[in-house]
């Protein structure tokens, strides 16, 4: 089985198919690579080489019980692209997994990431602070987090129907939902902890207002766990050269129940050539 070496040593379970321009997929809290699959496969018969990894504590890597901040987590990624001497590769991030890519571009620059994807992150800041006063108060992670420590598989269990949004008619059988509900179980009580913690606190506004790649933000408007106001619209107003691209009654799992549109947005982005110039603030809106 493939395995590469974290940042400090860690052993991480990685995916790779295909061949062609690389697409590196960063997968958000509580889940691995294998969520991927709706993408991975029929991207790579695509004519694209479609890699992904299972996050330390996650999935089939290491599940050890330090270094889920994101500089660590970017370090992770950077090992992975280093290992594989990935070039010209389009980042794709989901939830917190996009301050996973932003971190990396942060530290360790664009030498071998030409476009990220944003698909449904957490970015750039969800916690209320006294110059985020729009942001959502610490004791609601507080209360979320005690609340899954009593329960863990109840409470992703009876959240699942919101992450996929399906009261807005998206339509997502009962084996499908069960199945992300264990692959959501497949990471350590104390990862789940702290991934939702930094994704929750870590402030990218800076950071994401430096970007200096081509950027697709994906979000739904029925984001119950990255809310559209504060996390997809607030990015686009952010980062430099981004295209918008808001789906209607979507929710955080919109690369399940909007595979085939996520799929073909991706397609055109990875193909499109790179703009002449970019546009600082302000994201272009997206069909």
């Amino acid at each position: 089985m493939p395995y590469f070496e974290g940042s400090d040593g860690t052993s991480l379970f990685y995916t790779d198919w295909g061949r062609g321009k690389p697409v590196v997929f960063v997968a958000g809290a509580w889940l691995s690579s294998s969520a991927w699959e709706l993408q991975m496969l029929p991207l790579s018969e695509r004519g694209l080489r479609c890699v992904a990894f299972d996050k330390r504590g996650h999935g089939r890597s290491d599940w050890v019980g330090h270094g889920f901040d994101y500089d660590t987590l970017a370090d992770d990624l950077a090992a992975l692209l280093d290992h594989l001497d990935l070039r010209e590769v389009t980042l794709v991030a989901h939830s917190m997994g996009g301050g996973e890519a932003i971190r990396y571009l942060t530290r360790h620059g664009y030498a071998r990431v030409s476009r990220v994807v944003l698909m449904a992150v957490t970015a750039p800041l969800l916690v209320e602070t006294p110059d985020h006063p729009e942001g959502i108060g610490q004791e609601v992670l507080d209360a979320l987090l005690a609340t899954q420590a009593r329960d863990r598989p109840r409470w992703m269990a009876q959240n699942a129907q919101a992450f996929f949004a399906t009261h807005l008619g998206n339509t997502v059988s009962t084996e499908l939902i069960e199945q992300t509900v264990r692959r959501c179980l497949d990471c350590s009580a104390k990862a789940a902890v702290e991934v939702v913690r930094t994704g929750f606190c870590t402030d990218l506004r800076e950071e994401v207002s430096a970007l200096r790649v081509p950027t697709l933000i994906i979000h739904g408007d029925a984001d119950a766990s990255a809310p559209v106001d504060l996390c997809g619209r607030r990015l686009a107003h952010l980062v430099p050269d981004n295209v918008y691209k808001e789906y209607p009654a979507a929710g955080h799992g919109l690369f399940v129940t909007h595979a085939e549109r996520v799929n073909q947005d991706l397609l055109d982005f990875v193909a499109a050539p790179a703009p002449a110039a970019a546009t600082v603030g302000g994201g272009r809106r997206g069909a």
